[in-house]
């Protein structure tokens, strides 16, 4: 049900009525943090009492203000559950508001299970869930942060709930982050597993307890980029993480492997390549295949980064120096 808003200016005032007052109290957020983070955002100034919140600001941020917690509101009816990065997320929606934004936020709305619902969290993130939709192959590029690879993660689980395809398949090589481990103990599984990890966390953020019994019956697997060769995947969700550590020749490989009635996203910080050359297989790829029919691009930047606060402003230290030479550690003296 939406809420009834009363929309009676007093001077600087706008006032909201919502209909179910026992929703309040989560749109409110415990001791109002989400009330206080919606003033901190937006410079307004925000009253509840009962059913009513009453809102003072300049025009622009009592209505960004206002579309923001009919938002909050309208979630809360469907039966989620809201935190402070909604609350953002929210916001930031609302400060990009166009008919083009507006239209894909009404699509970006997955449910992965029963009772778990993904939303995107930026205008970004919300055409990159309608280039998924729309296209055969996807490319995500950007960097850490930006849910590239959960959202992928999400669509795949979507599609699964809404049984568009048979089975979901995750993939990513394994290569150490700068670091030599060596032999790692135990069977094939325990060996490869430490190299998938981020993968299985946002499988089980999105799915619940239900991504165990799917891994268990085969309708959903993770595993290295080593074991795509020769195999062809049909009625599937396939998703490549970490393409920047691909190989121009794995690049190849992996995506030759699209069969019938499947799609294929694939991700990768162009920053953050562990390869001697850099990532040039992802590079690659992405110059030969950008504008050919059934392939969309999306690009993601450190505006998009939807972690901590902290990691938008470190992306944002690690570009403004990119390029720059790397000033020298003064040498120790040897002790005598």
């Amino acid at each position: 049900m939406t809420p009834r808003h009363a929309k009676t200016s007093l001077g600087e005032q706008l006032t909201l009525e919502f209909k179910r007052n026992a929703l309040l109290p989560a749109l409110a957020g415990s001791h109002s943090r989400h009330l206080v983070r919606l003033e901190q955002k937006l410079g307004v100034k925000l009253a509840m009492r009962g059913n009513l919140i009453a809102i003072e600001g300049s025009p622009d941020s009592r209505e960004q203000a206002a579309a923001v917690l009919r938002s909050l509101y309208d979630r809360l009816e469907a039966g989620e559950e809201l935190s402070l990065a909604d609350v953002d997320a929210e916001v930031s929606f609302a400060a990009q508001e166009t008919p083009e934004t507006s239209r894909s936020r009404s699509s970006s709305s997955l449910r992965t299970a029963p009772g778990k619902v993904t939303r995107a969290r930026s205008a970004m993130q919300a055409a990159y869930i309608d280039m998924m939709g729309s296209h055969d192959l996807v490319f995500g590029i950007g960097p850490a942060g930006t849910g590239k690879t959960y959202l992928a993660a999400a669509y795949g689980a979507h599609l699964l709930f809404e049984r568009q395809v048979d089975r979901l398949i995750l993939s990513r090589p394994a290569l150490e982050a700068g670091e030599r481990l060596g032999f790692l103990p135990g069977d094939l599984k325990e060996k490869i597993d430490p190299y998938l990890r981020p993968l299985y966390d946002a499988l089980f953020e999105v799915m619940g307890e239900k991504c165990m019994k799917l891994m268990e019956t085969g309708v959903i697997e993770v595993a290295p980029l080593a074991f795509m060769r020769g195999r062809t995947l049909s009625h599937a969700f396939v998703i490549l993480d970490e393409a920047q550590n691909c190989t121009a020749a794995q690049m190849k490989m992996f995506l030759t492997r699209l069969g019938d009635e499947s799609r294929m996203v694939v991700t990768g910080d162009l920053s953050q390549s562990d390869l001697p050359g850099g990532p040039q297989g992802l590079l690659e790829a992405i110059d030969y295949l950008e504008g050919v029919e059934g392939v969309a691009v999306t690009r993601f930047t450190e505006g998009d980064v939807v972690r901590h606060a902290l990691v938008t402003r470190i992306v944002a230290a690690y570009n403004a120096h990119d390029g720059t030479p790397k000033r020298a550690r003064p040498s120790r003296a040897k002790s005598e």
